[in-house]
């Protein structure tokens, strides 16, 4: 058994990405993943460089992905 009882909860399937400016609220993880991936391998320049910061922060499990800098 897991010492944490967090630990064994599922995680959150939402997840909120601001892309250039956009701001969307996903209920599906794995649809805004699948979405930041095509837009990565299907655009190129900055674009494609603010999708990719969004898809790698989307592949950490972070709940809220964002291509600006903090």
């Amino acid at each position: 058994m897991l010492k944490n009882p967090e630990l064994a909860m599922p995680k959150s399937q939402t997840v909120t990405t601001v892309c250039n400016g956009k701001r969307e609220v996903w209920t599906d993880y794995e649809q805004a993943k699948a979405y930041f991936l095509e837009m990565m391998m299907s655009t190129e320049g900055e674009e494609r460089d603010r999708a990719e910061c969004v898809y790698i922060q989307l592949i950490h499990g972070l709940e809220e992905c964002s291509d600006e800098d903090e």
